[in-house]
């Protein structure tokens, strides 16, 4: 009589086989024939394709599910976030988020957002990098032009910045000098007197060093101390009628920016009203464009010394020599910032303390104090 087994007999079978025992092992064990294993194990494996076979339909319909639960989901966050309603600026910086994970094209349909305008704000943006570049790179150039004693033009610290690392092409350094007032010197000998005489304005001051009130005339000037093997200048502004030092600035190098921040200090300390005149000599930095065209659009007039003539600029001539013989020649520094601090302290003295002879031996603080007080007394009186 022909054995016959039970479906649950027939799958134990199937599945001890599927976990790596062998036929023969199964047949021994069970006592049941190769042959009839070898006919479950074929008829259990048709079972299976068929299954996978029917696979990919049961499979789309999920598909079709998960999709629309998406969408679904796609909706209701639109409505609650609204990306529509985004400022430009969160929208952009959200498709920089998402680029990392998808295509412009894919964000951009997602969020209803045009590609042409995200590309316009990142352009943007990308010359507002640029304008941080060029501030970067204005120090670096001003540095090379002062360091060669402000002779070389665009192409020569085009190529000194290049040795340094720097990838720059000569119409950007020339642009960026033109913006600066930076000029190389190219002119012969004769034809750079010619201009100077031509084009330098006159001695306005003309040793009229004796003036009525405070912010009617300042000079100014810079010197140099060495120290630590290092080279310090210094620029002061003082205001010729208590010959005070209304403002100073330390600096590495002899630059219109040195000179240009000290009278900045300056202004914006004293703030002049009415017609204030500048007194200086030629230096280059005292006449470079950014530094005129700063006092022009203040009103400030200038007036520069004849060449080679440092009586036309004494005050500052005298109060630089009282200051090196009083303090910087008298003191040992053993630290930059001892230095800087040692300087303070003396312009602090030199203002309040220090008798001077043109004030009737009044200290230029209490000059101006004095004049300040009359000024209110008559005022008052006015009143």
């Amino acid at each position: 009589m022909k054995q016959t087994y039970t479906n649950e007999q027939v799958r134990q079978c199937c599945t001890a086989y599927a976990s790596g025992q062998s036929v023969s092992e199964l047949a021994k064990k069970l006592d049941i024939p190769k042959s009839t294993i070898y006919t479950w194990i074929k008829r259990e494996q048709q079972h299976q394709r068929k299954a996978q076979e029917k696979l990919p339909l049961k499979s789309y319909r999920l598909l079709e599910q998960k999709v629309k639960r998406l969408e679904n989901t796609i909706e209701i966050l639109k409505s609650v976030l609204s990306p529509a309603t985004l400022p430009l600026h969160k929208k952009v910086e959200l498709i920089e988020q998402l680029q990392k994970k998808y295509s412009l094209r894919m964000i951009c349909d997602a969020l209803g957002f045009n590609r042409g305008t995200y590309y316009y704000r990142v352009l943007r943006d990308n010359q507002t990098l640029y304008e941080k570049r060029k501030e970067e790179l204005k120090p670096l150039i001003q540095k090379i032009y002062d360091d060669n004693h402000q002779i070389f033009g665009a192409e020569k610290i085009t190529a000194i910045l290049k040795e340094q690392g720097e990838p720059i092409t000569v119409p950007t350094v020339r642009a960026l000098m033109h913006e600066m007032g930076l000029l190389s010197v190219r002119l012969t000998a004769k034809t750079l007197y010619d201009r100077e005489h031509k084009k330098t304005p006159m001695n306005l001051l003309n040793q009229q060093f004796y003036v009525e009130q405070p912010n009617q005339v300042w000079v100014s000037d810079v010197t140099q101390f060495r120290f630590n093997e290092k080279t310090y200048y210094i620029c002061a502004i003082i205001d010729l009628f208590a010959r005070s030092v209304i403002a100073y600035r330390i600096g590495i190098r002899n630059s219109t920016q040195l000179t240009k921040s000290t009278f900045k200090e300056a202004y914006e300390t004293r703030q002049p009203e009415g017609r204030l005149l500048f007194h200086t000599d030629r230096g280059a930095n005292y006449r470079s464009k950014a530094f005129c065209s700063y006092l022009s659009s203040l009103g400030v007039q200038q007036s520069f010394s004849r060449s080679h003539n440092p009586f036309d600029n004494s005050v500052m001539e005298s109060f630089f020599s009282s200051f090196k013989r009083e303090e910087l020649y008298r003191t040992k520094y053993r630290s930059e910032y001892e230095f800087r601090t040692a300087i303070e302290r003396y312009i602090e003295f030199y203002n309040k303390r220090r008798p001077h002879r043109k004030n009737k031996y009044k200290s230029p603080y209490q000059k101006e104090v004095e004049f300040f007080s009359k000024q209110k007394d008559l005022n008052q009186k006015e009143d």
